[in-house]
């Protein structure tokens, strides 16, 4: 980290940023474990102009010398996740586990687009002229800019870059400004690859909004705040370029009586309290049947008060979380929502035992389904939770929601499972198996929680490009061509 303190990777090499130096501070211990540099002007041109040159050569290779680099790529990935690992957890202060899980998954990203790029770069249609061929060519989008949030930067630019490299473009990511260093730490796997094909800018939000306004990006990736999300959506509109948005979560998630209460105790726990809820799937609202209701509440609570909470280095389950601004955000929530009448059942508070760090309790509230924590994204540890009369109740109140990302439920019974995957309004519906993704499934989500999806077949669509092509043997004249027949004029139609 000292090492990399105050760099940018540009044009296949780091080199100490020009611009103005911000400390990157550990959550755990509140100490300033490096620094940041905010981006130029000229280097975000620099590193534009390196991209463009970058994407010409990866895009003259062969689909099979493409995929070859892009599965070394996650060889790197797997070699280097203990180290980013601990980067990022000394960055947000995920536990290590989560963070070493990070690397790995990335690479299994970059090894399914690998093949999927090569599997198809197009189709052939049936010709409209005999003779002809007629077909839709793939071609990529050119320089795609990834903008990256501090929760899961190594998961979500592995996402982004594996699609748009197997694609055929070049990418440059804006880290968040909590977790810089994880990502330029990250380029040693991409070292292989042509000079400037993957690059890191730091910076704050003006280093993002000069690399989405940039007339040679060609593509936009974005995971944060709907706010944030609509500033970038209008800044490439301008240029009409494609954006990939993924802006906040608000998931449910419902309980019925058919399901094993201890055992979605403990999957409610996972759900709310991974990553220190710093998750956009994270389940923020519980509806729970009124016949489980009381027994889910014991056995939840039960599961949130053995959460070891702590450093992300030693041996825990939770991490602080990523900010103070984060911390001082979520107890303003908490504290509402109490106002508005929710019971506190256990957490609410920071750790006694934790006199350092930005560290909360993991927290679980009785709630009425119309208070202000059930309508936005908390993200933190906290868990409101619900009472409903049945099923149709449940969903109902799942889909008064402006975001629609992931849904949960719980239940034994087929026809339950059935409905909710069927009208809940969400772009994930998870049952009995919450916040698992697949390589080959799209993710992404409905209403203010945006638009396109990452993963799937899906995923690399959204940096590509199609294009129409029509082919004839011979030059030959086309009976449609000028002059046209005396006949067919107006006046020769009687």
């Amino acid at each position: 980290m000292a090492q990399l303190s105050g760099s940018l990777y540009i044009d296949g090499a780091y080199q100490p940023g020009k611009g103005e130096r911000r400390p990157v501070v550990d959550p755990a211990t509140e100490q300033v474990t490096g620094e940041f540099a905010l981006a130029t002007a000229a280097e975000v041109d620099a590193a534009v102009a390196a991209a463009r040159r970058a994407q010409r050569e990866w895009w003259a290779l062969s689909a099979l010398e493409r995929a070859d680099a892009l599965h070394r790529v996650a060889d790197a990935l797997m070699a280097l996740a203990p180290t980013v690992g601990e980067c990022l957890t000394r960055e947000m202060g995920k536990p290590f586990r989560e963070s070493n899980w990070e690397g790995g998954a990335s690479a299994s990203s970059f090894r399914y687009y690998a093949e999927l790029a090569r599997h198809e770069q197009g189709r052939l249609a049936g010709s409209a002229i005999a003779g002809q061929m007629h077909m839709t060519i793939k071609e990529p989008l050119g320089v795609v800019v990834s903008i990256v949030p501090f929760n899961f930067p190594v998961l979500l630019f592995g996402w982004q870059a594996a699609a748009s490299l197997a694609a055929g473009n070049a990418i440059i990511v804006k880290p968040s400004d909590l977790t810089p260093l994880t990502l330029l730490t990250l380029m040693k796997a991409f070292e292989h690859l042509p000079a400037g094909l993957v690059q890191v800018i730091t910076g704050d939000a003006a280093a993002g909004q000069a690399l989405v306004a940039h007339e040679h990006t060609h593509g936009i990736a974005f995971t944060g705040s709907v706010g944030a999300a609509q500033a970038v959506a209008r800044v490439a509109a301008e240029r009409f370029k494609p954006v990939l948005v993924e802006a906040s979560g608000n998931d449910p998630f419902i309980v019925m009586p058919s399901a094993p209460v201890e055992v979605v105790a403990r999957g409610a726990a996972f759900a709310a309290f991974l990553n220190c809820g710093q998750v956009c799937t994270s389940a923020e609202r519980f509806y729970v049947h009124s016949d489980v209701y009381d027994d889910f509440v014991e056995a939840f609570a039960a599961r949130a008060r053995e959460l070891r909470v702590g450093s992300g280095l030693d041996t825990v389950d939770m991490g602080p979380l990523a900010a103070a601004r984060e911390r001082d955000r979520v107890e303003r929530i908490v504290g509402r929502a109490v106002e508005q009448g929710a019971r506190v059942v256990c957490g609410a508070r920071r750790p006694e035992q934790l006199s350092t760090g930005w560290f909360y309790e993991p927290t679980v509230l009785e709630v009425a389904p119309d208070i202000d924590i059930m309508r936005g994204e908390t993200f933190g540890p906290v868990a409101p939770v619900c009472r409903v009369s049945s099923l149709d109740h449940a969903i109902s109140l799942a889909n008064d929601s402006d975001f629609g990302l992931g849904a949960n439920i719980y239940t034994s019974d087929l026809h339950e499972a059935f409905r909710a995957v069927h009208e809940i309004e969400s772009g994930i519906v998870w049952v009995n198996t919450p916040l698992n993704d697949n390589d080959a499934v799209p993710f992404g989500g409905r209403k203010f929680t945006g638009s396109g999806r990452e993963l799937g077949a899906e995923g690399l669509e959204q940096f590509r490009r199609s294009k129409m092509v029509m082919i004839s043997p011979t030059a030959e004249a086309d009976p449609e061509w000028f002059p046209y027949p005396d006949g067919d004029a107006f006046g020769a139609q009687g």
